[in-house]
């Protein structure tokens, strides 16, 4: 497993060099915000979005202080906008009240912020941090770990355990970027491109191709 395990990772470095996040954003709370936005959402309807709420409040201090109602009105295409648009600004808050202001640096303060599961936290950890071992369990993720048979099962958590015992840790946050982007592009949900796969050898679902 760990041979498969370390081609895989080289196959997507060659094909997705830069392991970037899809969500546009310069300010870390800003990211934090994007990701609470991208919950069932598409990564490009948020980087549609943030451009003019982030003008309209400009600030953590600015986003903290927002009409819920008024930031509702900024997020509606998202979906489930009223939840969003009240987790952003009481986590704004909290970040001002109990961390200085600053996205926390550990999994426990993440996650006591409105909105902002394990999935959120160790993308802003690998992200933010570049904390090692930062396993970002996503749909891409499950799908297409599932799909390679690196993982069992579609409980994000427990997918998260078992990745986090076969990848390198220095290599895991870049890893689940690199499954965004292969997700998107190849190993779709629904009719994906096996035909087109770099990574066909390896899966256990798709066309079968001679192993290495």
């Amino acid at each position: 497993m760990e041979e498969k395990v370390a081609a895989i990772i080289e196959i997507l470095k060659d094909r997705y060099p830069a392991a970037l996040c899809a969500l546009h954003y310069d300010k870390d709370y800003e990211l934090m915000i994007s990701v609470r936005l991208s919950a069932q959402c598409t990564d490009a309807r948020v980087n549609q979005v943030t451009p003019a709420l982030f003008a309209a409040y400009p600030t953590l201090d600015a986003m903290a202080n927002a009409d819920i109602g008024d930031v509702e009105n900024y997020v509606r295409s998202c979906g489930f906008y009223k939840h969003k648009a009240r987790d952003i600004v009481l986590a704004c808050q909290m970040l001002l009240r109990d961390f200085g202001g600053k996205v926390p640096d550990n999994m426990e303060s993440l996650l006591r912020l409105p909105g902002v599961g394990r999935k959120t936290a160790n993308l802003l950890l690998g992200d933010i941090y570049g904390v090692p071992g930062s396993v970002v369990c996503d749909t891409h993720c499950i799908r297409i770990c599932g799909r390679l048979g690196l993982t069992t099962g579609k409980e994000p958590e427990k997918v998260e355990q078992q990745l986090r015992r076969l990848l390198p840790p220095e290599e895991s946050s870049d890893f689940c970027h690199r499954l965004v982007l292969f997700g998107r592009d190849v190993c779709t949900a629904r009719s994906p491109h096996c035909g087109a796969c770099p990574l066909s050898m390896y899966c256990t679902v798709g066309a079968p191709q001679e192993k290495p």
